[in-house]
């Protein structure tokens, strides 16, 4: 017997059938737990160092290595990406996806700690941070002046610049690339 001839015959149980049909439907979509973005943060953890003035092979010697080295052995390591250039270094680890990355943090800043004698002087603290996938950059900014030299432009920047753009609400971060910073040589008689 087909399903048409049923309902045909039997009515009331095909009106019985369907309602049941709309009633698990419902429930089931109601119980349906879809996100069109859904909030994605991914277990990683970056590094960034800034040594002004070195070149990509003593960052990669004096920093990039020191780090890889101390980063290595923290539990649930999935992959270290490492990058070393001129006057900095970035290592991005990314952690296996069960591991909280607030303990993945803590672990990341214990190790960087450990070797943070090791680095050079002239290096600046490592900054460590949690990737965030809203955490982007929105604007990107570029100066230049027909007045103003590269190393005042920087300086303005610095001075100036980054103040107003962190005053805004929900500016979490403003980074300077490329700027330069005033040197002095002495010699001495």
């Amino acid at each position: 017997m087909k399903l048409s001839d049923l309902s045909i015959t039997r009515p009331v149980m095909a009106v019985v059938m369907s309602l049941l049909l709309i009633v698990l439907g419902v429930m089931s979509f109601t119980r349906l737990t879809l996100r069109e973005l859904p909030a994605i943060d991914p277990p990683i953890v970056s590094v960034d160092v800034e040594y002004t003035g070195a070149s990509a092979a003593v960052v990669e010697s004096r920093i990039t290595q020191v780090l890889e080295d101390a980063l290595a052995g923290i539990e649930g390591i999935e992959t270290i990406e490492a990058r070393s250039r001129n006057g900095s270094s970035d290592i991005s680890i990314e952690f296996v996806q069960s591991r909280d990355v607030e303990a993945a943090a803590n672990d990341v800043r214990d190790a960087v700690s450990r070797v943070s004698d090791r680095m050079p002087d002239q290096a600046r603290p490592p900054e460590i941070s949690k990737v965030e996938a809203d955490a982007d950059p929105i604007l990107w900014l570029n100066m230049s002046s027909s007045t103003m030299d590269t190393l005042q432009l920087s300086d303005y920047a610095e001075r100036y610049v980054v103040d107003r753009f962190s005053s805004l609400d929900g500016v979490a971060q403003v980074r300077i690339g490329g700027r330069q910073r005033y040197a002095m040589r002495i010699w001495l008689d």
